[in-house]
C-alpha cells in the first residue's frame, strides 16, 4: 500500500512538473519567435486602443482597405474556416457573391484581376494581413473615397509593407489595421 501512495504522489508530481514545464516552454518559444513577445500587438490611434494587429477585423467602409473575408465574422473566440471543399456548390456561390461585391466596389478591375485572398476566407477566419497585390487593387477606391491622390495612398501602403521574418520566413504582407490607422493619421495631420 505504501508503494501505491508513493507511485500516486510521483505521478501527480510529474503531471504538475510536465504541465508547468510545457507551459513555460511554449511561453519561451512565443517570447523568442513571435513579435511582441507572444502578446497581442495592440494598435493605438489618438491615445485609444483601436484593435489588435494580429487579429483580423471587419472594414467595410470605402475609405478603408478591406481585409480577407471571415467565415466566423472575425470572432476570435470561435475561429475557423468553412470546411467546404472548393467544389462545394455553396462555397462556390459564396465566392461568386464576394467577387461580385468586390467588383461592384472596384469597377476598374476585371474578374481575373480580383486577388483570390479578397474573396476567400483564411483557415482561421481571423487573418489580419493581405498581400501587396490585395492592397494595390484597392488603392484607387480608397484614394477616391478619401479625396487623396493615388500616389499618396500608394506611399502609405509601401510604408506599411512587412517583409518576411529574417528575409526568409513568410511573405511580404500588409497589416490591414495598421494600414488603415496610418491612413487616418496621414489625413488628419
Amino acid at each position: 500500500m505504501k508503494n501505491l501512495w508513493i507511485s500516486i504522489k510521483f505521478t501527480l508530481a510529474m503531471c504538475v512538473v510536465l504541465f508547468v514545464g510545457y507551459v513555460l516552454v511554449l511561453r519561451l518559444v512565443a517570447w523568442v519567435a513571435s513579435p511582441n513577445d507572444g502578446e497581442a500587438a495592440l494598435v493605438e490611434y489618438n491615445g485609444k486602443v483601436v484593435g489588435a494587429a494580429n487579429v483580423g477585423q471587419a472594414f467595410t467602409d470605402s475609405v478603408y482597405f478591406w481585409g480577407r473575408p471571415s467565415n466566423v465574422d472575425y470572432n476570435g473566440g470561435g475561429s475557423g474556416g468553412s470546411n467546404k471543399a472548393t467544389t462545394n456548390p455553396e462555397y462556390l456561390a459564396q465566392v461568386e457573391e464576394r467577387v461580385d461585391a468586390f467588383l461592384a466596389a472596384h469597377p476598374y478591375l476585371s474578374r481575373e484581376e480580383v486577388p483570390a485572398e479578397m474573396v476567400t476566407a483564411s483557415g482561421s477566419g481571423l487573418d489580419p494581413d493581405i498581400s501587396i497585390r490585395g492592397a494595390e487593387v484597392q488603392i484607387r477606391r480608397v484614394a477616391g473615397a478619401r479625396g487623396m491622390s493615388e500616389a499618396e495612398v500608394k506611399k502609405i501602403v509601401e510604408e506599411n509593407i512587412h517583409k518576411p521574418w529574417l528575409g526568409l520566413f513568410g511573405t511580404y504582407k500588409v497589416n490591414v489595421l495598421k494600414l488603415n490607422v496610418a491612413l487616418d493619421a496621414a489625413q488628419n495631420k
